[in-house]
């Protein structure tokens, strides 16, 4: 049987199973006994286990003798990302951002089924990455010339505000803030002692934006570094004790208030962390299939990594494929020690969570 490639063979059959698109074009699977090959999400009726292999692509397959279903026809999943491919280059080449029909159309797609093999591919809908992209060039122009109004028309909106609705959603900030290192925010910030360590844990008045193992104030000051950062003398204490809940009785875990930003991709990478319950795990590869983009392993760890706020996304209940604890920002004890806590019967740490 062919090695499929970051994906072993029973995970790929259970794709097979539930019929996921998100592994179109990341694996084949061939029926022996009639010589046809076919895309996960192929609806034909399946055959039994002992009947198939796994490839890692078309060719593999057709190399080993199979043919290309013609009813699914898993080698048009080559012409899906080159649709996908020449709409991000229309975004980016765009004053104003396309619309998905207009997209659509351009690529010779109905604009349902480009809507999803966008997000298959991207991890975010058109709509989501134009966004991000004009953020990203606000925020350059921001700094680069420092007026708001100029910025806005340079990045592709059409009005300001068009920006400052999308400011608020993904910065939780003013775009003045924005520009200029969190000017004009107040941000509060303590450390406390947890059964894992010291932590620090800082606000805005819309909630938590960093929680963290071993940290001081430093890290905010260079995040947010026009920010007015202030020492907490107990207007946090809620906070912290509905953090040390979450530590401690992570079953019952608080809803906290969190106050986070970042790419899109990011943001689709955190929303899908903090839903793993507790007790249980999911790889970087089932993350990255969950968020529509199966390929995106690498930059699903590296959101992982850059989560602000551990614990309350969940970024500890994600490991690697072979069942390895992998790593985490906290130190590998803690991240034992955060399992164990919630039952994990493959994390036991070496001390007690609570010492």
């Amino acid at each position: 049987m062919a090695t499929v490639t970051r994906l072993d063979p029973d995970t790929a059959w259970a794709a097979f199973m539930r019929r996921d698109r998100s592994w179109d074009g990341q694996i084949i699977g061939a029926v022996k006994t009639t010589g046809i090959y076919c895309k996960p999400s192929c609806p034909a009726r399946r055959p039994k286990r002992e009947h198939v292999e796994f490839f890692a692509s078309g060719e593999e397959a057709r190399a080993a003798g199979y043919r290309s279903c013609l009813r699914c026809k898993p080698d048009e999943v080559g012409r899906d990302r080159e649709a996908v491919a020449a709409a991000v280059k229309l975004i980016e080449q765009a004053e104003a951002a396309p619309g998905l029909a207009e997209l659509a159309e351009a690529v010779g797609y109905a604009p349902h089924h480009f809507q999803r093999i966008f997000k298959r591919d991207l991890g975010v809908s058109p709509a989501e990455y134009a966004r991000g992209l004009r953020n990203r060039r606000t925020e350059q122009a921001l700094k680069a010339n420092g007026r708001v109004t100029d910025a806005v028309y340079d990045a592709g909106y059409q009005s300001p505000s068009g920006f400052y609705d999308d400011a608020k959603e993904r910065l939780g900030m003013t775009p003045s803030a924005w520009r200029d290192g969190g000017r004009g925010e107040t941000i509060r910030w303590t450390t406390f002692d947890s059964p894992l360590g010291q932590m620090l844990i800082a606000a805005t008045s819309k909630g938590i934006c960093r929680l963290t193992f071993d940290d001081s104030d430093a890290s905010l000051r260079r995040l947010f570094p026009n920010a007015t950062i202030l020492g907490d003398e107990g207007g946090l204490k809620a906070l912290v004790e509905g953090a040390l809940a979450a530590i401690e009785r992570p079953l019952a875990m608080p809803d906290l208030p969190i106050d986070v930003a970042g790419t899109a991709f990011q943001e689709a990478v955190w929303r899908e962390l903090r839903k793993i319950p507790a007790g249980e795990t999911r790889s970087y590869a089932e993350i990255a299939a969950a968020i529509g983009a199966p390929r995106a392993v690498r930059a699903v760890g590296s959101a992982n990594g850059d989560n602000h706020v551990c614990v309350l996304i969940p970024c500890h209940r994600v490991i690697r494929s072979d069942g390895s604890l992998g790593g985490y920002g906290g130190g590998i004890d803690r991240k034992k020690k955060l399992l164990a806590a919630e039952g994990h019967a493959v994390a036991e740490p070496e001390l007690p969570l609570a010492d």
